[in-house]
């Protein structure tokens, strides 16, 4: 049977938005498996603009849920309107959009604050007992809303504190691999918390999306 997966997504570039390379492996992973998707999106501007040539940040405001349409291909829900009804699963790309746009891990580490509408959405999947699915650093994000899972991003042991500090434990794993927290159904993956090319990325994506899809 078919199951419906909601792809929260946070922007568009790795430096201000959802990381494209993890959003697109995940959809294509997605669809081998038959999988549904619907996109969504906070409706809200970005905490800034990066030049994604130089690094810089730009004088310019740009909007959350327009920039994750070049994402979706025009198609993107506001998050703040999405129900966990009718859905199996949720997934989240990584990008730093994910700490500065769902959250504001990356600017206040321990002490972030977390999107109303993400803290919603992962808690009422959570209460549903539906799996939770995030690579990268959005494993943060899950770790803000829910507190006491655990997760993994890699080897990073400054990121790894920061995740205990709010509450969450970590499981090292390497880039091909993912963590499954089977209690809290909650799955995550490192993806480009390593450096590793992206064949070697896509494996430890698949590898989430399956365990995903299969606690479904």
């Amino acid at each position: 049977m078919s199951k419906n997966v909601l792809v929260v997504l946070s922007g568009c570039g790795v430096y201000d938005g959802s990381e494209i390379h993890e959003a697109v492996i995940a959809l294509i992973a997605l669809a081998e498996a038959g999988a549904s998707v619907t996109f969504a999106a906070p409706n809200k501007n970005q905490l800034h603009v990066i030049n994604h040539a130089t690094g810089e940040v730009m004088e310019e405001d740009r909007n959350v849920l327009v920039e994750s349409a070049r994402i979706a291909r025009g198609s993107v829900a506001d998050l703040a309107a999405v129900s966990e009804d009718g859905f199996d699963a949720v997934f989240l790309p990584g990008g730093f959009g994910a700490a500065k746009n769902l959250c504001t891990f990356a600017l206040e580490g321990p002490d972030c604050s977390i999107d109303p509408s993400i803290q919603r959405i992962l808690k009422a999947f959570h209460a549903a007992g539906k799996p939770i699915g995030a690579v990268c650093i959005a494993p943060a994000v899950v770790v803000k809303a829910l507190g006491h899972i655990s997760v993994t991003i890699g080897n990073d042991a400054d990121t790894a504190a920061a995740l205990t500090a709010m509450g969450g434990s970590h499981a090292p794993q390497n880039v091909t691999e993912c963590h499954i927290d089977t209690a809290n159904k909650v799955v995550t993956a490192p993806a480009y918390m390593l450096d590793a090319p992206i064949n070697q990325i896509a494996v430890g994506i698949q590898a989430a999306v399956t365990a995903v899809l299969d606690l479904a």
